[in-house]
């Protein structure tokens, strides 16, 4: 695995002292736990909002103060459940190790899985592989909240990932807060064209609508310096996003916007794409979101290759943000609210 030096941001900040205090003591048996999880390349038969409560049930209060923190624990990054990073960890204890048993790392598997199209199984495994050498190599997990008695949220962390699960206990959030996603598929340096990069695809959906555009339309979508990736806090109904505005397309422009939206949501699973459209229908849809492509990353590289297939784009509305940045290798922001008042934080 190649070393990402942009991506060691937050290693040092692993939390050490945990808030969380169990109400009630804690009998785990072993008949509690199912025998046999779903596999990674299975589908998953439970919701994955009841795995986060099948596996918090499982662990013992050892564990629970490893894993697990109060609803509203915070830390110097703020309030710790709404934190993202391209690389980081909330909790220590790596998903393979000892420290799970067998059955709570099966249970952790499918609900992991359990978050994704399964269309896209076999690529989320290539990233991993390309990544972090694997699936629950280098993955760890939070517990915030007490599952099965209100508020919760799963949160898995690592190398070029954040993915939640909050059973729609994150108010007015799509995903349960913000989320991050990325690859470098061959190395930290990719080439013209991103070979082997599985979310590639979603930035040539993305230029395919530029190349749709006229002449004076690209003047307003093709900007210089892209900003700071981890800039992906809301700018509300207020905000001034740079770009074009999608209301001011063509039909079939439009069309095609739907289809690049389509393909940003495809890896995951309904009920989180559901969600996204639902905040995004909110605050007016697509229309009310701008496109913009860059020249230049936020450091002032030119674009990959100076080929006119951007790297780096945006697609941003009052409470939407959909970061893309493409070199030198594919870092993806995604936060994402039916409310722009929802606050985050974030560092890259």
């Amino acid at each position: 695995m190649d070393h990402c030096p942009d991506c060691d941001s937050l290693n040092d900040n692993l939390v050490s002292r945990r808030s969380f205090v169990q109400a009630s003591g804690v009998a785990v048996a072993a008949a509690s736990l199912l025998p046999a999880i779903a596999r990674a390349d299975e589908p998953a038969k439970a919701a994955p909002e009841s795995l986060v409560k099948k596996l918090f049930d499982s662990l013992t209060a050892p564990q629970k103060e490893e894993v697990c923190f109060d609803w509203d624990y915070k830390d110097d990054r703020g309030l710790l459940r709404m934190h993202v990073s391209n690389n980081w960890h909330i909790t220590e204890k790596r998903v393979a190790s000892g420290f799970f048993t067998k059955d709570q790392q099966d249970i952790i598997e499918a609900l992991f899985w359990g978050l994704y199209s399964p269309d896209w199984h076999d690529r989320i495994k290539k990233q991993l592989k390309d990544d972090a050498g694997g699936y629950g190599k280098e993955q760890s997990i939070a517990i915030f909240g007490q599952p099965g008695t209100g508020k919760f949220e799963f949160v898995m962390t690592g190398r070029h990932l954040t993915i939640r699960c909050d059973g729609d206990s994150v108010e007015h959030t799509a995903f349960g807060g913000p989320i991050f996603y990325g690859h470098a598929a061959s190395g930290f340096n990719e080439t013209v064209g991103h070979p082997g990069n599985v979310y590639w695809y979603q930035a040539q959906k993305a230029n395919a609508l530029f190349k749709m555009l006229d002449g004076k339309q690209r003047e307003q979508a093709l900007l210089e310096k892209a900003p700071a990736e981890a800039k992906v806090h809301f700018g509300g109904p207020d905000g001034k996003p740079a770009g074009i505005m999608v209301s001011d397309l063509t039909s079939d422009q439009k069309e095609h916007a739907q289809k690049v939206l389509t393909a940003l949501l495809e890896p995951y699973r309904n009920t989180d794409q559901a969600e996204v459209r639902k905040c995004l229908m909110a605050q007016g849809g697509l229309d009310k979101c701008r496109l913009a492509f860059y020249r230049t990353d936020a450091t002032g590289k030119a674009d990959l290759g100076d080929d006119g297939e951007w790297d780096n784009w945006r697609l941003e509305g009052p409470s939407f943000v959909w970061h893309y940045r493409g070199m030198p290798h594919v870092h993806v922001w995604v936060n994402i609210a039916d409310d722009p008042s929802v606050a985050i934080t974030a560092r890259g």
